[in-house]
């Protein structure tokens, strides 16, 4: 397995890590007390605030990049490109990624924003001389 490919299963688990970390840290609460409720996750989450929901919401947004992402990897190494190359823009979208969540659970906005466009370039990056680029 090339690193890509270990990249794309990091990129796929990653958002579960994040939510993880609202849910373990009410783990000790009851569900009454808003502790997490596996009975009907969904509204847990929507009750949540601060960091919290921040992190269900980084869950959100690692699975929306995950698409064109994973379509990136496959696409450079159907075209057989420089698997060097694409290996180093996968762990840039890793690393990318996970700044992408310290900052967002941190709420800082304007910082986010740019390091997930810079998330997206890198996944853009590796399908681009398949597009022509």
């Amino acid at each position: 397995m090339t690193i890509a490919n270990t990249c794309v299963v990091i990129a796929a688990i990653l958002p579960v890590l994040t939510v993880g970390s609202a849910k373990f840290s009410t783990a000790r609460l009851r569900r009454s007390e808003g502790g997490y409720d596996n009975n009907e996750p969904r509204s847990w989450t929507n009750r949540l605030d601060g960091w919290k929901a921040r992190a269900v919401a980084a869950q959100n947004n690692g699975f929306e990049a995950l698409p064109i992402f994973v379509f990136a990897v496959l696409a450079a190494q159907q075209a057989q490109l420089s698997q060097e190359r694409t290996d180093h823009l996968a762990l840039a979208f890793i690393a990318l990624r996970l700044v992408y969540t310290a900052v967002y659970l941190a709420d800082l906005a304007a910082v986010r924003s740019l390091v997930w466009f810079a998330a997206l370039v890198a996944s853009i990056a590796i399908v681009s001389p398949v597009l022509g680029g």
